[in-house]
């Protein structure tokens, strides 16, 4: 019998979860022939080639990224039978909106599943998801990093990959430093992610090759903390696996891809700022989470916001900026910074939206949900240099930073800075310690 053709497909991603799926389930896989990524989300990852280096035998050139708005032309032109999705942070309707496009442009629909895509470790992983970007995820993780420091257990982070830049330069990256930032040439949402945990000493790993880089961490470590990126599953089969579920967005747990994958498989569950949510809204996230997963332990946590110079806020006029991800396609009109701004009593939160430029102004074109803050998109050396004019073109008197990242390090911003952190406090029992501690007895680390 003559062999079949290769099912010809394109996988759609954001520079992260769709390298991984290529990486576990298409490369050198001679069933497939994967004739192009598409590139959704983030701005700047498009219009390049994942290199041949990356992509294996079976792709001597290496495979061209487009963009996603391309991708019915896409299906035509390369007779595209099989379409992959595979980002993250997607309401459902929005998923089978795309679904739809691209079964009448011909293709079939596809989703890969947890077990096709998980790596499994030689040692215990903790993992930490999301329901929605911004439920509070890394203020998660480094709760848990402080409690395994407290117990002396060998561990590094590995983080949900950001391969924004040169993908040949970062298979496997390793952070220790501040300084490893800038020679990586990390944007500012991969300095959002690791400057809080480089700052209390954690080593983080993260990348293009996620094989590769869990050979690396088991070397070094007893113990993998796997920090999720958007909400994304983990690409390390969890041994305990923590969701946090956010009641700013009551009912998305219910809705969001693959949100809702993660409260289903989830041992604990986090109930994070139930003091800045509604009662209405946390009960009723309470309720759909115990619906969707009634064997997950629960834990109602607040979410306290928290600056270095509360008295540069108040009476003054103040410009916020906030992180990313959260305040654009994590669909939160604002966060830390506007939380802040209230609590410390500013004068007035200067709109920043007529004062914008170049592509920081397409931002709030693309998201209109967006509130009277700057979002802090710096994907590359010139969209830092727009975010910099923007925040000095601003006629504020200071301006506060919802981002973890201290982005008057490298920018030059002509007013005084106040930098803002969420402290996590759990409220009820058990705790994260009280669940971790009886893991790593049962797991023979302490």
């Amino acid at each position: 019998m003559a062999q079949k053709e290769p099912i010809r497909t394109i996988i759609m991603g954001a520079a992260g979860r769709d390298f991984h799926n290529f990486n576990v389930v298409y490369r050198d896989n001679p069933l497939f022939k994967v004739v192009a990524f598409t590139a959704s989300q983030i701005p700047n990852i498009d219009n390049r080639v994942y290199p041949p280096e990356l992509a294996g035998k079976l792709y001597p050139n290496g495979i061209p990224i487009y963009p996603e708005e391309k991708l019915e032309e896409l299906i035509r032109r390369y007779s595209v039978e099989e379409v992959v999705l595979s980002y993250s942070d997607l309401l459902f309707d929005e998923v089978m909106e795309k679904a739809s496009r691209i079964l009448a442009a011909g293709a079939s629909f596809k989703l890969l599943g947890v077990k096709q895509t998980m790596l499994t470790s030689t040692k215990p992983v903790i993992a930490v998801t999301g329901s929605r970007t911004g439920a509070g995820k890394s203020t998660v993780s480094r709760k848990i990093t402080k409690i395994l420091k407290k117990f002396n257990v060998r561990f590094v982070v590995v983080r949900h990959p950001m391969p924004y830049g040169s993908l040949q330069k970062m298979v496997v990256q390793r952070f220790t430093t501040l300084e490893d930032l800038d020679r990586y040439e990390c944007t500012i949402e991969e300095r959002e992610e690791y400057e809080p945990h480089l700052l209390e000493g954690n080593v983080v790993y993260a990348g293009v090759d996620y094989t590769k880089i869990l050979k690396e961490a088991e070397r070094e470590a007893d113990l993998i903390l796997w920090d999720g990126g958007n909400n994304d599953w983990p690409f390390f089969k969890p041994s305990l696996y923590i969701t946090v579920v956010d009641p700013l967005r009551p009912g998305h747990e219910l809705r969001s891809y693959p949100g809702l994958i993660n409260i289903l498989l989830a041992d604990v569950i986090v109930i994070n700022k139930i003091n800045v949510a509604e009662k209405n809204a946390v009960d009723t996230t309470v309720k759909n989470v115990k619906r969707i997963n009634s064997n997950a332990r629960i834990i109602f946590a607040e979410s306290e916001v928290i600056v270095n110079k509360p008295g540069l806020i108040k009476g003054k006029r103040v410009l916020v900026v906030e992180d990313g991800p959260t305040v654009t396609h994590g669909s939160l009109g604002f966060a830390a910074g506007y939380m802040a701004a209230k609590k410390y009593k500013a004068l007035k939160i200067v709109d920043p939206r007529s004062y914008a430029v170049g592509s920081i102004k397409d931002v709030y074109n693309k998201y209109p949900h967006i509130g009277p803050v700057l979002p802090t998109m710096g994907y590359g050396r010139e969209q830092m240099k727009e975010l910099e004019e923007t925040i000095n073109n601003v006629p504020a008197d200071v301006v506060i930073l919802g981002t973890p990242s201290d982005i008057s390090r490298y920018l030059n911003i002509n007013k005084p800075v106040v930098k803002t952190l969420f402290k996590l406090r759990e409220v009820s029992k058990p705790t994260l310690e009280d669940i971790i501690s009886v893991f790593l007895k049962e797991k023979k680390l302490v």
